[in-house]
Parts: structure tokens; C-alpha cells; sequence
């Protein structure tokens, strides 16, 4: 399985990184839909097309209306949104409001029920997260190999959502911070580097790839990669048009 990350910064674009959006084309699945969003076209290769929304904060939406030149291009017979209903339903009347977007994307609005959701092979699960707003992580299990995304929260050894990530092959996890501002991810609601590692060893994952990073830090090494490695050596900076085989 593949997984391509077409957008890794956070809250805005920079020279060097789109907003979040991470696309499994195998499986016809997309992980939110920030800026990076326009880049999915060229990967599609599956009849059908799952979005799955962590939140609607704006640097992982606003890629929806990037749709249209997606299904232009491509022979798409189903695109179907997955997220909170309260979500979704603030996509639709807000950033899709005529005064805002002025055509209808043609696709499925399908909230999140409790249970698991079957996508193809996929069997997706979510977990409510903590941020400002709300937001969930999602885990996707196959026969053969799991992988879970979270982003938008302020990871920790002890985090509620431990027990929904065990055991994955691949997590993706924001960091948007580096150590020393703990306090300031604390107060957006995001996560700092060696929280992460101490998170990913705690669940036992078996590779950390991490996401959601400082717009504010254009360097290789936006996190201080050495010192989650102190604690969780299997780790890797994500970047844009990364792919992952896992």
C-alpha cells in the first residue's frame, strides 16, 4: 500500500509546503482536504473517491473546492465527504454558501456514524481528539497492514486515543511545534516534538511520520528530528509529495 502526503505544513501554505491532505490510491481514500487537495487529480485511479475529514478548520477544507477541476479531468462515478455531521453541515452552508463557491460539487455528504465504516478492503475507525472546535483521528485497518492519522491535537504518553492507535504499522501525527513551545501547543491545541515520539512508543507503533508542521520554519528539520528519535528512533519528517510504502 502507498501513501502519498500532498500536504504537510500547517494552518497555511508555505514556499515549501501545502496544508494537509494525505491520499491512499490504491484504496481511493483522501485524509482531509487542505491546500495540497489540487494535487489528488493526477492520482486518481480508482472509479470512486472517499474523503475523510479530521475537522473543518480551513487549512483542511478548503481543498473541497478544488473538486471540480478533479472531476474535469477524471471519470470519478462517486466522490463521498465522511466527517462530523455538525462538520460537514458547516462546509455546505458556509464555505460552499452560493455567495462563497457558486457550483455544486456533486458529491455525498456521509456523517460519521459509531461503528466502524467499510471502504473497499478498508475497515476505518475514528476517535474524537482534542482541539478547539473538535476534531477526530481515524485508524484504517486492511488483512495485512493498519495505519492511523491524527492531527490537530496536543499528543502525550497518556492521551485518550493511545488505545485506538496501538499496534499500527504507520502513524501519521501532526507537530506543529518544536520543544520549548509546549505551552504554545498546549494553547492551540497541537503537539510538540517529543510528546509525539513518547505518544507513537507508548502505543507501540512501528513508524512515526510526522505532519502538520510549523508553516513558520521553511528548514529540513522543522521539528528537531534527532531529539524524537531519542525517544521513538523510527521517525521521519513528512514532506510534500512524499511517498510512503508500507
Amino acid at each position: 500500500m502507498k501513501l502519498l502526503l500532498f500536504g504537510t505544513s500547517g494552518y497555511h501554505p508555505s514556499e515549501r509546503r501545502q496544508t494537509a491532505c494525505l491520499m491512499l490510491p490504491e484504496a481511493g481514500i483522501v485524509l482531509d482536504a487542505g491546500t495540497g487537495f489540487f494535487r489528488v487529480r493526477q492520482h486518481v485511479v480508482t472509479p470512486t473517491l472517499d474523503i475523510l475529514l479530521s475537522h473543518t478548520h480551513l487549512d483542511h477544507v478548503v481543498g473541497l473546492t478544488f473538486m471540480l477541476s478533479t472531476k474535469w479531468q477524471k471519470p470519478i462515478e462517486r466522490i463521498t465527504v465522511h466527517g462530523e455531521a455538525v462538520k460537514l453541515s458547516a462546509v455546505r452552508e458556509h464555505l460552499l454558501n452560493e455567495h462563497m463557491f457558486p457550483a455544486p460539487l456533486g458529491c455525498e455528504w456521509r456523517p460519521l456514524e459509531d461503528g466502524p465504516l467499510t471502504i473497499g478492503e478498508a475497515r476505518v475507525t475514528h476517535f474524537p481528539v482534542f482541539h478547539p472546535g473538535g476534531c477526530v483521528g481515524y485508524r484504517l485497518d486492511w488483512p495485512d497492514r493498519s495505519m492511523a492519522y491524527v492531527t490537530d491535537t496536543t499528543a502525550a504518553k497518556d492521551a485518550k486515543y493511545v488505545d485506538h492507535i496501538r499496534g499500527v504499522d504507520l502513524l501519521v501525527h501532526e507537530c506543529n511545534f518544536r520543544d520549548g513551545q509546549q505551552e504554545w501547543a498546549e494553547k492551540t491545541g497541537h503537539s510538540s516534538t517529543t510528546a509525539v515520539a513518547e505518544l507513537a512508543a507508548a502505543a507501540g507503533a512501528k513508524r512515526l511520520v510526522l505532519v502538520h508542521l510549523d508553516p513558520l520554519d521553511e528548514s529540513d528539520d522543522p521539528v528537531g528530528i534527532m531529539t524524537a528519535r531519542n525517544v521513538f528512533p523510527a521517525v521521519e519528517i513528512g514532506y510534500d509529495n512524499m511517498a510512503i510504502d508500507f
